[in-house]
């Protein structure tokens, strides 16, 4: 349990043993960067009765320094180790009943301990930005839309020229209403609405906050697709679980139909009037995820990620709270959102990086998300095509059921991967004369190319053909990447920005030489290749801006013959039922990663982008451009399949003593000086040393400190100390006790010092 230290807010009177013993201290989660909890009095006014109402998970406003803040009460004590004269008092109670269940509020616990993070600015950052300011915990009502008594009278044939119209009455039709965040989240058209609205189809309306309802079962069923045996295993599988914890990983090929195992799951959870809560890693994903869900259920689903508003993702968070919303759909940090009746927990592509939080609380969204599946006795899926070594790992030793789906779903067969050696080919801006010959092939029958290289720009270097001079970061060990578009030069690294030079700042020389590739120069070259064919890129230069996904995956969805370029953007969990043929451009780039991780990520992104293949029945083929034609990774993957490969990489790992047969914990400084985070780490290392000396443990071993792979990023040089251990409560039991110290050290005033717990990226 997280150690309490007495708050020093106020100076001892002489008198401070005459003061009263308090009758309860509240303990609670302050918004502070200390790694402790804080003891308060209650405040004051408020008398017995009104003391004994109070409930862990409710918000208080407290003074902290000059300061009033908003905590969140973790529990009543008797006792506290801090003076009576030292205790303030809180300044009000902001709820009437507690916001956090008691399930949470541990699982926010053990979370801060696990991770050695603050617990205060963990359940800050856990709620929505609303409720860290103090506003009430209400949920506001909505605008929605419903058809009018015209509206309802409507045909397809009277919209038979307004498809954008007839899908908007269609959608009213099944769900009697629309609210805002459909119409967001839907892509629906807002001049479709108001040529419905002013014709009188549509009406918009205010509506209180909605309650409870009844799950629509028939609807449900009445939409379910017909499954093959390795889906229907897997359904019943999970389904005799269901009320209990137990975790499966879904190991599943792409286009096998992991999401209808899902959506039967979840229909038989709201069956039961529980609620479910689905992860996905991108807020991409949500979109297509939301659209298939509300298709399928008559029940209100709430959404969270990154693109909402403070209110639209406060009425959802409470949404869900109150049990209204009977589905939840969200990136990493909705596992942190309530539910009145929590049912079953589902981890989309729970082998992706993006559910590692990377900045400030740094957890794991899917290990988090199995602890709390314990807590509240819950079932957890964790489906991928290519499972975490972690996640394998523990299905293969029994700790997780393992589920396979081994065949694609429907009439889809799983594509060809081909290798061509490139060793010995001319290649045109990267592609070979095999590569665009197959191109042009599957062009002309119709069907749609996706050409995947995981590098946005136009070039990554910029280089002076005379002297050598390369454009680089002045704060990053890094190349400025060349783009063509607005030309500019950037560091992909920490967004810096400078125009491009149009001469060698060394020798004055114009013959400056873009080299490499990135998206904008294959684009180019593929428009020129293909000029009759559309090219659509796909990477975050070109879709920032809300709707443009969308916009690119519409028209790729349409089915005419295009070429699709783009980064991993493209890779994860997109359906493309017209794309025949997947061309990886340089399958060598995480072949030779300074992370021991760097292949395994590889062979999934590989497995990933040639899932796009063939999945409506066509037939699909991969090529896969490499110089090392040889490599035992390449050769694992097209020859056997991704199971084979992991199966071959956990026993190099065991022989490294690497995850998942070992712990890693990450200490990380940064700072402007050269020396200080290496230096600052060599006391850490030292008092780590002494610590497990003191405890009489030997199994803990430190690594460094060193430079770090990129040693100076963003201005700041940066260094590193890895501690890796056999078992995992060892190596708490170090970090537990290390931390205090390292927060009261002088020196960790000169560096930005943090500590990863089970990191996923080592650069």
């Amino acid at each position: 349990m997280l150690t309490l230290r007495p708050s020093t807010f106020m100076p001892t009177p002489k008198d401070a043993s005459l003061l009263p013993a308090p009758k309860v201290i509240l303990r609670l989660a302050v918004p502070s960067p200390l790694r402790r909890l804080f003891d308060y009095l209650a405040p004051e006014g408020l008398d017995d009765e009104q003391i004994a109402t109070l409930v862990p998970g409710m918000r208080v406003r407290v003074p902290f320094g000059s300061r009033a803040l908003v905590a969140v009460l973790v529990s009543l004590e008797a006792h506290t180790d801090v003076p009576a004269a030292r205790l303030r008092s809180a300044l009000e109670v902001l709820d009437n009943q507690a916001l956090l269940p008691q399930s949470l509020t541990n699982l926010y616990l053990w979370a801060a301990q696990y991770y050695q993070h603050p617990p205060g600015d963990v359940f800050h950052s856990m709620l929505p930005a609303l409720l860290r300011q103090g506003r009430p915990a209400e949920r506001p009502g909505k605008k929605v839309w419903q058809l009018s008594e015209a509206g309802q009278e409507l045909t397809e044939q009277d919209l038979r020229r307004a498809p954008r119209q007839r899908e908007i009455v269609e959608f009213l039709k099944e769900h009697e209403a629309l609210d805002k965040s459909a119409v967001s989240e839907m892509g629906i058209s807002a001049s479709a609405l108001i040529a419905l609205q002013a014709n009188g189809f549509i009406v918009m309306e205010e509506r209180a906050a909605s309650s409870p309802r009844a799950f629509d079962a028939q609807h449900s069923s009445a939409q379910a697709l017909a499954l093959n045996a390795e889906q229907t295993h897997a359904v019943e599988h999970i389904g005799k679980g269901l009320g209990s914890f137990q975790c499966h990983l879904l190991d599943g090929v792409t286009g096998s139909g992991k999401t209808e195992v899902y959506l039967q799951i979840i229909a038989r959870v709201l069956e039961q009037s529980r609620q479910a809560l689905v992860l996905v890693p991108e807020i991409s994903l949500t979109p297509q995820t939301i659209a298939r869900f509300r298709q399928r259920f008559a029940c209100q689903i709430a959404v969270l990620h990154s693109g909402l508003t403070d209110s639209e993702r406060l009425n959802a968070w409470l949404e869900a709270r109150d049990g209204v919303a009977k589905i939840i759909i969200g990136t990493r940090s909705a596992l942190f959102t309530p539910m009145a009746q929590p049912g079953v927990i589902i981890i989309d592509e729970e082998h992706d990086s993006s559910f590692k939080q990377q900045e400030g609380f740094r957890y794991s969204a899917r290990d988090l998300a199995i602890v709390r599946a314990r807590q509240e006795k819950v079932s957890i899926v964790l489906g991928s095509a290519t499972p975490s070594l972690e996640s394998l790992h523990n299905a293969l030793s029994g700790r997780y059921s393992h589920l396979t789906l081994k065949e694609r779903a429907g009439d889809a067969a799983s594509p060809t991967l081909k290798l061509l050696d490139t060793t010995h080919e001319q290649l045109h801006e990267g592609f070979s004369a095999p590569l665009l010959e197959q191109m042009r092939s599957h062009l002309q029958r119709g069907n749609q190319v996706l050409v995947f290289i995981n590098r946005r720009g136009f070039a990554p270097t910029l280089q002076c053909a005379d002297c050598g001079w390369v454009a680089e970061c002045t704060r990053c060990d890094a190349r400025m990447t060349l783009h063509k578009k607005q030309p500019h030069l950037r560091c992909h690294h920490c967004d810096t920005r400078r125009p491009v030079d149009y001469a060698c700042p060394n020798c004055k020389s114009k013959n400056l030489q873009a080299l490499g590739l990135g998206t904008e120069r294959s684009e180019a070259f593929l428009q020129s290749q293909f000029p009759d064919t559309r090219v659509l890129r796909v990477d975050r230069d070109t879709t920032r801006r809300k709707n443009e996904l969308d916009a690119l995956l519409n028209e790729v969805h349409q089915g005419k013959p295009c070429i699709l370029i783009g980064t991993q953007m493209l890779a994860k969990g997109h359906h493309f039922p017209c794309v025949t043929l997947v061309a990886v451009l340089d399958a060598d780039a995480g072949l030779f990663s300074a992370d021991f991780r760097g292949q395994e990520h590889t062979a999934q992104l590989l497995m990933q982008v040639a899932g796009r293949s063939g999945r409506a029945g066509l037939a699909g083929e991969v090529l896969i451009q490499t110089r090392h034609a040889t490599h035992e990774t390449l050769r694992t993957l097209v020859n056997e399949d991704y199971g084979h490969f992991a199966r071959a990489l956990l026993v190099e790992r065991n022989n490294a003593y690497m995850p998942p047969f070992s712990y890693l914990a990450l200490f990380r400084a940064e700072a402007i000086d050269l020396r200080a985070p290496e230096t600052f780490l060599g006391i850490v290392r030292d008092r780590a040393g002494g610590i497990l000396a003191a405890q009489g443990n030997q199994d803990v071993a430190l690594l460094g400190p060193l430079p770090a792979p990129m040693e100076r990023r963003n201005g700041k040089y940066r260094a590193q100390l890895l501690l890796q251990c056999p078992q995992r409560r060892t190596l708490q039991n170090l970090l537990s006790a290390l931390c205090p110290e390292l927060e009261s050290m002088k020196e960790s005033r000169s560096v930005r010092w943090s500590l990863d717990v089970d990191p996923q990226d080592m650069i």
